[in-house]
């Protein structure tokens, strides 16, 4: 299904709440392979996340040094700088913000500065570990509210069953490690370094290397007095077996569950933490007391609303579905019955025929499904067992006074590639369907527009692509971005429009007319009034690959900064998938320029995106295309008029496509190659036409 770019709200709230017949979601042309099961789903959410209009400017606030894990990795994916998991302000008005690297280090930082508060891995050697699963080792720490008075803090990290001296109080089968839960209460809090004594609150052994528990934390909330005041909520993943074995809805076991304690309690099986009484499965037979909510695979990062109190959570899919959802008391969010908003099928005898339908009776199993979510997108062939390269990196809302454009935002990411994405909050609401996901554009504090791999891969270790990233806030609400690729972080310090600036105001109208314009090939051509018609397919020519046809405009200058508006239509007929029209910008020659490919299809490399032709066949240079296999949402889907709309700064290399009026663009990209030239209008192979083609600019020197 091809989704017309604006409508993908619209459309993805009406279809998730319509429970999604499969006919309306399948592309096929995204799995290659023997024929596949009846009803299945291949491509959950089909829509791309929408382009803000929106950058967030990016200041590096602290770099971490280099850390190591143990024992030495066997996976790629663990060679990183450092590998640091959030950033949080200890709540004792020191300003000071605690960061904790999961190879063994709590670092406190001051005034952009780290040292080491205390190693955690040294406290817990030999049997501590962190080289093998990817949340292994110090994961993360939790400081009371009131530290400041008592000193007490918590942390998680894992150990080696079988180095391990102590049982777990809860166990897989086959445990071969434990997350332990340790308090620890600090002599002086103001201290810089930890000196004090600690305690075992709480040990789960699991049966595999991965979805361990991910985030411990308090609610921020809460106030001296409410019931939610001190206790302690942990996110426990299933251990990697959760459709193997069925924890996650087995509420005699706490794996893949969200658990709340009383951490200074003692009713607990084993004495040392409480159950709170006001927990919603207390007093259920054959259910731990300790579980909040239950059905998770990998719960990976949690937070509250601080304006409203409401909790989300960050959840990392199995087959297809990167989900966050609202998490209330009781909640069960379904894994491994389901994935996100499908049934998840755990006997599915091919890999790809996992996902299905909601059935029609699905209300009596009282599932609740997510706010926002989006899908994995994987290459053409994809083997429906291999890694895609896609997570879900939770967040927080907003609720700063810095920056006021994101107020009310849940901001979040994809921990592999680094996009940092949002949601409106007050538009992620249960039962309605999904929540329209924007993508924000990034830009460092000079104003360059950048992407999470170019602030992370300089000095990092391992893949340069992959960011690993994740989020963090300060007792402001302020917000933090960090990658564990170069083991930095940035604070968002402000906001900047996509290319925004002045293009200049000369300006070239009235356009029509083939006296105005230079055609490829002339006999392919017709001028009707004020309509630029491209009325016969062009044919691939000696060079590099580059569009077929076009037609340069040769009245007035050729500009350096330049907006471009006009009409266009696509005139291949729209049952022709891979229609499209093109805006040439910056053209020097016939194999130097840029232009706007703008299209039905969005699923391949060439189509639907911003293209550089350098004398080499055309390469895509544009923010949307997730390397794999999707681009921007169509631009054009009917035989219809729209308005498009290309801008082009030179002096800083953005290009930015704006199709029917929309504030945000549909395309963006940046390239500082061609810092003038010509315009023009055409098609790769297909015919369509223009009017209105109005150009504003600054003419080049």
């Amino acid at each position: 299904m091809f989704i017309r770019a604006g409508s993908t709200g619209r459309l993805r709230r009406a279809a998730v709440t319509a429970g999604v017949t499969a006919a309306t979601l399948v592309l096929s042309t995204l799995v290659a392979g023997p024929a596949r099961a009846d009803g299945a789903v291949y491509d959950p959410i089909p829509e791309s996340q929408i382009q803000s209009h929106l950058g967030l400017v990016l200041q590096e606030y602290a770099s971490f040094p280099q850390s190591t894990p143990n024992p030495a990795p066997v996976d790629a994916r663990l060679v990183r700088k450092a590998r640091i998991n959030t950033i949080s302000e200890l709540p004792d008005g020191s300003g000071r913000r605690a960061v904790p690297d999961l190879n063994g280090n709590l670092y406190l930082v001051e005034n952009g500065t780290p040292h080491v508060y205390l190693d955690v891995a040294a406290t817990f050697a030999p049997q501590f570990f962190s080289g093998r699963g990817l949340g292994q080792g110090f994961g993360y720490v939790a400081f009371h509210p009131e530290f400041g008075r008592n000193g007490r803090f918590y942390t998680i990290h894992t150990e080696q069953a079988s180095l391990a001296t102590r049982t777990p109080d809860y166990a897989q089968p086959n445990t071969i490690y434990q997350a332990v839960i340790t308090e620890w209460t600090a002599g002086d809090p103001a201290a810089d370094t930890f000196a004090g004594t600690h305690r075992e609150v709480l040990r789960i052994g699991f049966g595999g290397q991965i979805h361990g528990v991910q985030e411990i934390n308090f609610n921020p909330t809460a106030k001296p007095g409410d019931p939610d005041y001190g206790m302690l909520y942990l996110a426990v993943g299933d251990g990697g077996q959760g459709y193997r074995n069925g924890d996650p809805q087995n509420m005699g076991m706490p794996h893949g569950k969200l658990l709340r304690i009383d951490p200074r309690g003692t009713n607990a099986p084993n004495g040392r933490y409480g159950i709170p009484a006001d927990n919603p499965f207390v007093g259920r037979d054959g259910a731990l007391g300790e579980i909040y909510a239950v059905g998770f695979r990998d719960p990976h990062r949690f937070s509250w609303d601080r304006a409203t109190g409401r909790m989300y959570l960050g959840h990392i899919g199995e087959h297809a579905v990167e989900s966050i959802y609202e998490v209330q008391a009781g909640d069960n969010f379904g894994w491994s019955e389901r994935e996100g908003n499908w049934v998840f099928d755990k006997t599915a005898t091919k890999p790809c025929d996992k996902l299905y339908p909601l059935p029609a009776d699905d209300a009596k199993y009282g599932y609740t499904y997510p706010v926002a979510a989006y899908d994995h997108d994987p290459a053409p062939g994809w083997n429906c067992t291999s890694d895609v390269g896609v997570a879900v990196a939770g967040g927080f809302v907003y609720r700063g006074h810095t920056v006021p454009a994101l107020i009310g935002k849940y901001v979040f990411g994809d921990l592999v590639d680094g996009r940092v994405l949002y949601t409106e909050a007050n538009e992620m609401r249960r039962g309605t369907g999904l929540a329209p996901i924007h993508r924000f554009a990034l830009y460092t504090t000079a104003g360059d527009l950048v992407r999470m791999q170019d602030l992370s891969s300089p000095g990092a270790p391992g893949d340069p692509n992959r960011v690993d990233l994740r989020f963090g806030t300060d007792a402001e609400g302020e917000l933090y971005i960090l990658a564990k690729a170069n083991g930095k972080i940035w604070k968002v310090v402000g906001t900047k429009k996509v290319a925004e600036g002045d293009v200049g105001h000369t300006k070239v109208v009235h356009t029509g007319g083939a006296q105005n314009w230079t055609p490829v090939t002339p006999s392919k051509w017709q001028f009707d009034g004020d309509e630029v018609i491209l009325a016969e397919a062009g044919v691939s020519r000696p060079g590099p690959r580059r569009p077929f046809e076009y037609a340069i405009l040769n009245k007035g200058p050729a500009f350096s900064s330049v907006q471009i508006d006009a009409r266009v239509r696509l005139d291949t007929p729209v049952e022709v998938t891979n229609r499209d029209v093109i805006i040439v910008f910056g053209w020097q020659s016939d194999t130097q320029y840029y232009y706007a490919h703008l299209s039905t299809d969005n699923t391949i490399y060439p189509h639907n995106g911003i293209f550089k032709v350098n004398n080499a066949d055309r390469e895509r240079i544009d923010h949307q295309w997730n390397g794999r296999s999707r681009g921007a949402n169509p631009a054009i889907t009917d035989a219809d008029w729209h308005k498009v709309r290309v801008v082009h700064l030179p002096a800083t290399g953005e290009i930015a496509v704006y199709v029917d009026g929309h504030k945000d663009p549909l395309l963006t990209a940046k390239d500082t190659t061609f810092t003038s030239g010509r315009v023009g209008f055409g098609s790769f192979d297909n015919i369509g036409r223009t009017r209105l083609f109005t150009v504003t600019g600054t003419p080049a020197a």
